[in-house]
């Protein structure tokens, strides 16, 4: 196994491709556990996700947020 400053030094892409393929090799048990969501926040999303379901069409396109925050 590489060494981990070896593995900082790759490509931003490289990185970001090892970054998913890491996570990908989790199971399902341990990425919850990776990013425990508190009782507030995960009912907060359940509230936006059953909004989303309801009207799709409200959804707004990841490029327009990014722009509305100026990081286009």
């Amino acid at each position: 196994m590489a060494p981990m400053s070896d593995l900082l030094q790759l490509p931003q892409n490289e990185r970001l491709a090892l970054a998913i393929a890491l996570w990908d090799s989790l199971d399902d048990e341990a990425r919850d556990g990776a990013l425990p969501i508190d009782s507030a926040l995960c009912a907060q999303l359940d509230r936006r996700w059953t909004a989303h379901l309801a009207n799709p069409g409200a959804a707004v396109p990841w490029d327009e947020v990014r722009s509305q925050l100026g990081r286009d």
